[in-house]
């Protein structure tokens, strides 16, 4: 690795770890300003009362990539790389969506989608974590120290049960959306991809993919959090634990089961 690639990957480590205490707060107080969407990293909102006065301070939604605001683009743009940190991964995904997509008309489905993508990033956002992507039916959320603080792993699990809660997972007549969903922790690439045309900022790495995988294996009200990633959180002893094996991983991943 070159001396300016090295560099890179310094800048990177130390901006995702730790990042400003300023920014922190800054998030924290944006998050409090109505409304959805907003930008991934800030929290600044591109909706609501709030939307003239972002637009204001150069916080409207980036031409290249409109799921950052235009100051946070050209932050992540102008600093090209990444580094491996250690952080944890939120996967949750609409169960039986195609049946679903079935019984219903396409201007319904896509409104039954496009509640479940808001109270998905509400739950996320309100526990400090970045909505990665939204693929058909399923959200990736990534929780990182800059986030997040030191307890993101924490963060991860609450943003999990928030969002079975939210969508009726307690509720006696069962959840207006049904859905499973994982949870990992562990070291990934986090940094900035693509060109630039368009850049995202994005995580990479066996445990992206183990999130993603305990998300499929999730039956509908269930999250499966990887052994270590409970422990670091503090899962309360007694709940279900398996050992199983995902598609496409050697050897078996133990899990412990948590519900709403």
């Amino acid at each position: 690795m070159g001396e300016r690639a090295q560099e890179g990957e310094a800048f990177w480590r130390e901006y995702l770890t730790r990042g400003d205490a300023r920014e922190r707060r800054g998030r924290q107080l944006l998050r409090l300003i109505p409304d959805r969407p907003r930008c991934k990293l800030c929290l600044a909102p591109f909706g609501g009362i709030g939307a003239p006065l972002m637009r204001l301070i150069g916080k409207r939604p980036s031409e290249r990539n409109p799921t950052m605001c235009g100051s946070c683009f050209a932050f992540v743009a102008s600093h090209h790389g990444g580094a491996e940190i250690d952080c944890a991964f939120l996967f949750a995904d609409v169960r039986g969506s195609t049946a679903l997509a079935e019984t219903m008309e396409p201007v319904r489905f896509r409104g039954l989608m496009d509640r479940f993508y808001a109270a998905a990033s509400k739950a996320i956002f309100d526990n400090d974590g970045s909505v990665d992507k939204f693929v058909g039916d399923e959200v990736m959320a990534m929780f990182f120290p800059l986030l997040s603080g030191d307890g993101f792993v924490e963060r991860t699990v609450s943003a999990a049960i928030a969002l079975l809660r939210v969508t009726g997972h307690r509720d006696p007549d069962g959840p207006w959306v049904p859905l499973g969903a994982g949870v990992h922790a562990g070291r990934a690439w986090v940094g900035a991809v693509g060109d630039e045309s368009h850049v995202e900022l994005t995580a990479l790495g066996d445990t992206v993919n183990t999130a993603a995988r305990l998300a499929s294996a999730a039956a509908t009200g269930e999250i499966l959090v990887s052994s270590g990633a409970a422990a670091a959180a503090g899962v309360p002893d007694g709940l279900e634990r398996r050992s199983l094996e995902l598609k496409g991983k050697h050897g078996t991943t133990d899990v412990v089961v948590v519900h709403a």
